[in-house]
């Protein structure tokens, strides 16, 4: 009986062993030969699909499942290692340049299938045995300072009696500020129609409570003195989504839709675009599901849709990606719909992930057949956002066009730390919608307001009867997003002028008009997610100044923000901002600011104030 005891705890110490060494966790730090941390690095279990990335500060942890076995460790551009756990605990790994891999032939490696389609064709998809992408006998040259952006014609005054409504869709995009800045950082000023008022804005979070109830948003105000006409006032409005935790947010079907063409082949462009899907991999969960297509002369699937438990696997398809070849966009794009769509999650966040430098030929179809099928596709529940890359051949218009009109975001990465504010610090609402087909309109009292004037927002105006029609397009707000915008006043003195009576009418104001304080009448309708139907918000603002002393930092940071844009756009509504003054502004309102990015924005003000 004895032994039979002895026997058993054998095997349940033997059971033990094995449970802990599928445990055993391992911690480390990735850096460079001059000992600067190295963001977003591969480090995967050899022989295994289990695998990380480092973080912004080059660590890692990961649980092994054998405490001897080897760590894989690559980054793009710096020699790939393997370092024995050994049973250790803490491993530092440093990391060498290799040369030889900036100037070997560039190729796109392809773990799944490939094929060449047409672009609306139901064809059936093959299963084939792995196969590669090859570079062209001519090489793909980038255009160098083509970049297109469209045209913006800034928003004038309006009169309140002949134009008492202001009606425009809600916009979270953050694209611009981002590409401001690499411009900035490189020395140059903007093109004045790169600079999109409305998305600097909201590139910023600003501290507006949490909502309360059913509705997924609070809406807030504040009116106060305009800091660039003093004769004027500015009124701030401000949404804040719902914050969801990660755990609560639905599960997610992801396809990666990478352009790995010729013109993607320098070290901002696909190097930074596998280290940034790396980072949002890391994110993933169990629940989640990815897969990666990718687009050159040819389409294929690199990786077909697997678990975000396999993270392993899903870094090594990133890290394999070579670039060359021309750029089959939207036979790309088709086939990322049509994996979508097999995969598709009732009730899930179904999204493709575009990522590339807008040069996308979209072929034999016209931008009219594109836009339908991203529409079509909205409209049964596949959503798509653009990830912007690269400079000289950059189409900002195309990108902006493809996400307005796919019910999802759009974002200019111009650096890994930019990749983590987007795919890590706003994961959910950069994956998870909480409301669509977001619309403003405000009534203004013309007892108190004479004239308005909406800061930015030109490509997001709508006509007045849109707001009631549920079959118009507006945008998107995901969890946590914070949505603002600010107009700018001229007030009333109190009574009512008509410039040229006419024969046929005339202009009274209401008893209501005049008997309340009321400034706004202040209307926003949103559908849920998966909803037809809209619902209907309304709050009155009040003409009730805030002191300058008593003004919040988001109404002063907001007012900075939007001084900073018209002086790149040398705006003609600038008034009397200067970049002392504007500084002075942004730094008064810099608040808490635990990221840092306000801080950023003011050394970017500081240097933009030296350029020509």
């Amino acid at each position: 009986m004895r032994t039979s005891l002895t026997f058993f705890q054998l095997i349940f110490f033997l059971l033990f062993l094995s449970s802990v060494s599928a445990q055993y966790i391992v911690k480390g730090l990735v850096i460079d030969n001059s000992g600067h941390p190295l963001i977003g690095v591969s480090i995967i279990e050899k022989g295994t699909k289990n695998g990380t990335i480092t973080d912004f500060d080059g660590h890692f942890e990961i649980a092994v499942k054998n405490a001897y076995n080897n760590l894989v460790i690559s980054f793009n551009g710096y020699t790939t290692q393997e370092v024995s756990i050994n049973g250790q605990t803490d491993i530092q790994v440093v990391l060498s340049e290799d040369s030889t891999m900036l100037l070997e032939e560039v190729v796109v490696t392809g773990y799944g299938r490939t094929r060449k389609r047409s672009i609306f064709g139901k064809k059936k998809r093959k299963k084939n045995s792995s196969t590669a992408y090859h570079k062209p006998a001519t090489p793909v040259i980038p255009v160098l300072d083509s970049e297109s952006y469209s045209e913006i014609s800034e928003n004038v005054f309006k009169k309140v009696t002949s134009e008492p409504l202001s009606t425009f869709s809600v916009d979270v995009d953050a694209a611009s500020y981002s590409n401001v800045r690499r411009f900035i950082n490189q020395g140059q000023r903007p093109p004045s129609d790169a600079v999109r008022i409305e998305e600097m804005i909201n590139y910023f979070d600003y501290d507006y409570p949490q909502p309360q109830g059913n509705v997924p948003f609070s809406v807030n105000s504040e009116l106060s003195s305009c800091p660039w006409n003093e004769d004027n006032m500015l009124l701030h409005i401000g949404l804040q989504g719902r914050t969801i935790p990660t755990n609560q947010i639905p599960a997610s079907n992801i396809v990666f839709l990478l352009d790995v063409s010729g013109s993607m082949n320098s070290s901002n462009k696909l190097p930074l675009l596998k280290s940034s899907f790396g980072l949002l991999t890391n994110q993933l969960r169990q629940e989640d599901r990815v897969a990666i297509v990718v687009y050159a002369g040819n389409t294929g699937v690199v990786l077909e849709s697997t678990s975000g438990v396999y993270k392993g696997e899903i870094l090594s398809a990133l890290e394999n990606l070579r670039a060359g070849g021309g750029t089959s966009g939207a036979a790309g794009l088709e086939l990322a719909y049509q994996i979508a769509r097999e995969n598709f999650i009732e009730n899930g966040n179904n999204r493709i992930i575009l990522a590339t430098d807008g040069d996308f030929n979209i072929g034999p179809s016209s931008d009219q057949e594109m836009k339908n099928m991203i529409k079509e596709n909205r409209e049964h529940g596949v959503s798509i956002s653009v990830l912007g890359f690269g400079m000289g051949n950059y189409k900002d218009s195309k990108m902006e066009t493809i996400a307005d009109n796919g019910n999802g975001n759009y974002a200019y990465i111009d650096n890994l730390q930019e990749a983590r504010k987007v795919l890590v610090k706003e994961f959910g609402g950069t994956l998870h919608t909480i409301a669509k087909d977001v619309k403003f309109q405000l009534e203004f009292n013309p007892y108190y307001v004479s004239e308005y004037r909406l800061i930015g927002y030109e490509n997001r105006l709508l006509e007045n009867e849109d707001f009631e029609d549920d079959k118009k397009d507006a945008g998107e707000i995901g969890a946590g997003h914070s949505v603002t915008a600010l107009y700018e006043l001229v007030l009333a003195d109190n009574s009512v002028k008509i410039d040229n009576p006419l024969k046929y009418q005339s202009s009274t104001l209401t008893d209501e008009a005049m008997r309340d304080n009321d400034l706004i009448t202040l209307k926003l309708r949103y559908k849920k997610p998966k909803g037809t139907k809209s619902k209907l918000v309304e709050q009155v603002v009040k003409n009730s100044l805030t002191p300058e002393e008593s003004l919040s930092d988001n109404f002063k940071f907001s007012a900075s923000v939007v001084s900073f844009g018209m002086l790149l756009r040398d705006s003609e509504y600038k008034g009397s901002t200067d970049w002392d003054s504007v500084i002075a502004l942004a730094k008064s309102g810099r608040g808490k600011d635990e990221e840092g990015y306000r801080g950023e924005m003011i050394r970017l003000m500081e240097t933009a104030k030296g350029l020509k």
